[in-house]
């Protein structure tokens, strides 16, 4: 992979430019929309496109869509609890499981039988089975009278209450999702997997043909899946809502839905607040993620083995710079930006002229916002080169330091992530057996703290506290040479005996997290107390003004929680050419003649072997005009019927402004053709008998 070039950065810019307006209010743009299974737009699809989709079908979309706790989304497939999902879904969990025998991220993977299906080390899968609006609960509990610290403390307890009770009495996961900026508050009950175990993945060549110089552009032609199976008390979990097979998968002009968890959007965020992200948050997100991608590079160079284990990393953070940048390329552009203030601005003369009392609490909270906004500017260098958990076993030394000290006290004064509610799957990721490499835990530690003491300072709190006047190399080395952390049974044994073995503990990273404890409770205090209080205070006045202007005829942004879209399968126009909605395997051979077969445009040496077995007329990966974000990978894609027709696992570069907004002409969701995975199953990889159980035959 490589970073996006100079060229391809002023086609996103123009491209954005030409296309992007917002209206003035929040009128939706063609197929625009994340919705919640609440507030499905059934108005809106009957109008545009004749269907009116009955509740059993909406329960059943929900309940055979999953989410990936690692980051992602799938569906189940067959009544015997298969899992389909994007490749670089599973990637994490392929990298955990490798050695370095046996690479399953460059081989591939493929189980022929039940006994071969490999366990994943720490995969946990949701499925939303309830939801329960908790909104006037939550509301109350909160005085308006008092300080925005207060508020916020209230809010958070009542909250911590709510998941509880709900957690006791049903035994399910159990999170309150906040909406509309604080608008609402929904709880949503989930049925929780752990013993999720590896049935087949593509090579990463197969599954990420193309690379970074293909990454988030359009025509594709990647096979980007993988399949897990899903156990309850060692055997496959029997599942009744699955989503069954098209027979021939998605076509063009079809109407489609998209459902899955996409992570974030900051669509409904103030103009300070993107302002902010424009200005400072992006620019130094992309820095230090620039100086992180040098770090992994570095460390690949030292050897094989070192160059297996960096794959995910670079993956990963080769993604995130690419559509972080068209983030901020798209921010830039004055075009779209003043559409987004101009929304603003007419929404606050609205509120301005209004006697109501639902509106003119909000007069005065754009400034509020932009205000803590501003403060939040000027720790951003210590918000973000603080990292307390600079690497895997750093993080876990200062969990189990967090840990014991939250969980014994009452549940509603915890931080959130150490509620009751929360603790299972917290103990599920901190016992993970998935490997631990000390030589590249000190690699990074050492990076991390050369980062701090740069941009820091030696006078900095966290530098004082995490280096004692001492050399980043000598203390990385020290701590990572004189932890047992990577032992689960000391990670157990710490946590068994609670703030007595914590602090009676000489394990020298157990030690370090106690000396940095308190510069990072000072920080999330000062952060929860003068930024979040506000913004969420501010933010909830804001949207019970826009609920009481427009209703509720739009969508929440993003939470990764489980969401809608709607679209049709549709090329797009480019310039003066037309791209077709479809690629299929002729393509992908004339591509890698075209580039000489040249990494990264080599096929996979399964694929290359298997041309005259393949039917090459076969579509391989196609577009609609869903509207999706990062945390719809592996999101399945199904027609009226709801029959599975396709897989999400990207966007072109035009959708990469999707975070502020939605462009209808050009915003196309990029997802592999059923029709590809089963061609592929069968004359690719020889696995018939999971192409039969996944289509139904």
């Amino acid at each position: 992979m490589s970073p996006m070039s100079k060229a391809r950065s002023h086609t996103a810019r123009a491209v954005m430019a030409a296309a992007l307006t917002v209206a003035a209010t929040p009128q939706l743009r063609g197929d625009e929309g994340m919705w919640t299974f609440d507030n499905l737009p059934v108005k809106l699809l009957k109008d545009r496109y004749g269907f009116t989709p009955k509740q059993d079908w909406i329960d059943h979309l929900r309940l055979a869509s999953v989410r990936f706790n690692d980051g992602g989304s799938g569906a189940f497939v067959s009544k015997d609890g298969l899992v389909l999902t994007n490749h670089h879904v599973a990637l994490g969990q392929l990298q955990k499981m490798s050695t370095p025998k046996k690479d399953y991220v460059k081989e591939g993977f493929f189980a022929k039988a039940l006994k071969d299906e490999m366990p994943c080390p720490d995969l946990e899968v949701n499925v939303l089975v309830g939801m329960e609006n908790v909104t006037e609960r939550v509301l109350k509990a909160v005085d308006a009278k008092a300080s925005d610290k207060e508020q916020n403390e209230q809010r958070k307890g009542e909250i911590s209450r709510i998941t509880k009770e709900s957690t006791d009495s049903t035994g399910l996961r159990s999170d309150v999702v906040e909406l509309y900026q604080g608008g609402e508050y929904w709880l949503y009950r989930y049925k929780k997997y752990t013993d999720m175990r590896l049935v087949m993945a593509p090579e990463l060549q197969a599954a990420f043909y193309g690379g970074d110089p293909d990454n988030f552009t359009y025509p594709r032609f990647a096979l980007d899946f993988a399949f897990f199976r899903v156990y309850e008390k060692g055997k496959p979990v029997k599942i009744e809502r699955y989503l069954k097979w098209s027979k021939d998968g998605a076509a063009d002009g079809e109407l489609v839905f998209v459902t899955g968890h996409p992570g974030r959007t900051d669509r409904l965020d103030t103009i300070a607040q993107l302002e902010y992200a424009r200005d400072l948050g992006l620019p130094l997100y992309l820095k230090v993620a620039a100086e992180r991608r040098a770090d992994f590079y570095a460390y690949s160079k030292l050897g094989v083995e070192q160059e297996r284990r960096s794959k995910d990393r670079i993956f990963g953070i080769e993604n995130a710079i690419k559509a972080v940048t068209g983030e901020y390329e798209g921010l830039q552009d004055s075009k779209l930006f003043g559409s987004l203030k101009a929304a603003e601005d007419a929404l606050r003369k609205t509120v301005a002229g209004s006697k109501d009392e639902a509106t003119k609490d909000a007069k005065g909270s754009w400034d509020k916002i932009a205000a803590a906004t501003r403060k939040a500017g000027e720790r951003r260098l210590q918000t973000t080169y603080r990292r307390f958990d600079a690497t895997k076993v750093a993080g876990l030394a200062n969990t189990i330091v967090r840990y014991v000290a939250e969980v014994a006290k009452p549940n509603d004064k915890r931080y959130e992530e150490f509620r009751d509610s929360a603790l299972e799957s917290l103990r599920f990721r901190l016992f993970s057996p998935a490997p631990m490499y000390p030589d590249m835990e000190e690699f990074f530690l050492r990076r991390a703290l050369e980062d701090a003491v740069r941009e820091l300072g030696e006078k900095d709190e966290f530098v004082r506290a995490a280096l004692g006047g001492r050399k980043p190399e000598d203390v990385a080395r020290e701590l990572i040479a004189g932890t047992k952390l990577f032992d689960i049974a000391e990670r157990k044994k710490l946590i068994e005996g609670g703030e007595k073995a914590v602090a009676e503990s000489k394990d020298a990273l157990i030690v370090w997290a106690r000396r940095l404890d308190p510069v990072y409770r000072a920080q999330r205090k000062w952060y929860e107390d003068e930024i979040e209080s506000v913004t969420v205070a501010e933010g909830k006045r804001i949207a019970k003004a826009r609920f009481a202007v427009y209703g509720k005829s739009t969508y929440p942004d993003a939470t990764f929680t489980l969401r809608m879209s709607y679209g049709k399968v549709a090329g797009y126009e480019l310039g003066t050419t037309f791209v077709a909605p479809f690629t299929t395997f002729y393509g992908l051979y004339d591509r890698a003649i075209g580039h000489g077969e040249k990494p990264p445009f080599d096929l996979a040496p399964k694929i290359k072997t298997a041309q005259k077995k393949l039917n090459l007329a076969t579509k391989v990966n196609f577009v609609t005009t869903n509207d999706i974000i990062g945390g719809n990978s592996g999101s399945p894609i199904v027609n009226a019927k709801g029959e599975y027709v396709g897989l999400v696992f990207d966007g072109n570069i035009q959708s990469l402004v999707g975070r502020y907004a939605y462009d209808d002409a050009r915003n196309r969701t990029v997802a592999v053709h059923s029709s590809a995975i089963m061609e592929a199953l069968r004359s690719v990889y020889g696995m018939g008998k999971l192409a039969d159980e996944a289509s139904g035959k």
